[in-house]
């Protein structure tokens, strides 16, 4: 019988930037064919940046990092959770995170993924604007998402650290 595994919420540390970045890059990876062609340290340079612009959350699960949120004021910049760790908790604990003490944050997401748009509706997040992706280095249609405490929909709370 095994034990389930444990994880938890903290700040990262700028240490982290590396395993934030390369996080990303096999999500990334595994998930589009479409982003601008990155390399490995211009992800990381772009990730320490995260920093330097406000907080970013991680969950470590068995001493690595399993997901990561960069934040900003009234902005969630990134949300990334290693696939491994989908369907834990990780990502609504990460939201619950970054919403926590705010009346209104706003993010960025691409059109073509459902899977993404569907999970912030779930947490109560309204899309508000479509582009055609023309200011996106990516070109890639995208969607603006709000969320605001004053909404009656679904607030999202901490599943709880643990597994």
């Amino acid at each position: 019988m095994t034990m389930p595994t444990t994880w938890k919420v903290r700040r990262a540390d700028p240490s982290e930037a590396p395993a934030i970045a390369a996080l990303y890059r096999r999500t990334a990876g595994r998930e589009w064919d479409f982003l601008y062609p990155h390399t490995p340290e211009e992800d990381l340079g772009h990730f320490g940046k995260s920093f330097s612009r406000g907080t970013v959350w991680v969950v470590e699960a068995e001493g690595a990092v399993a997901g990561f949120c960069a934040v900003r004021r009234g902005w969630i910049d990134h949300l990334y959770v290693d696939h491994a760790w989908h369907g834990k908790g990780i990502g609504q604990a990460l939201v619950a995170r970054a919403l926590t003490g705010r009346q209104h944050v706003t993010l960025w997401t691409f059109q073509r993924n459902t899977r993404s748009r569907s999970f912030y509706r779930l947490l109560g997040f309204t899309e508000a604007r479509f582009t055609d992706g023309a200011d996106n280095e990516e070109k890639e249609p995208d969607v603006l998402l709000e969320w605001r405490k004053s909404r009656k929909s679904r607030s999202p709370s901490p599943p709880g650290e643990g597994g």
